[in-house]
């Protein structure tokens, strides 16, 4: 996995150590998925661990709103494709 320095993260500060890294690893699947696609079983885990730190929509579409304007990367065009996909279905935005 690559790293990119070039911006960061939306992040809550009120969030857990946990809580923060289950949200830059489904951040990082997003990236991954641009790059090289990603499985869509993978990816499923990734988003089902994201949902639990961030349950609303509302709250959804602000993270992910700031992710693509910080990275260029659009992490619903992903989820939605989840939604048809088998698990060993790569993901490719």
């Amino acid at each position: 996995m690559k790293v990119n320095e070039e911006y960061s993260y939306p992040l809550d500060e009120d969030w857990t150590t946990e809580e923060i890294v289950a949200v830059v690893e489904f951040f990082e699947a997003v990236e991954n998925s641009y790059d090289e696609g990603i499985e869509a079983g993978q990816f499923k885990v990734h988003y089902k661990n994201f949902k639990q730190v961030v349950p609303t929509k509302s709250e959804e579409k602000t993270l992910f709103k700031a992710f693509k304007e910080r990275s260029g990367f659009e992490p619903f065009t992903l989820t939605r494709q989840l939604k048809d996909s088998e698990d060993g279905d790569i993901l490719r935005p």
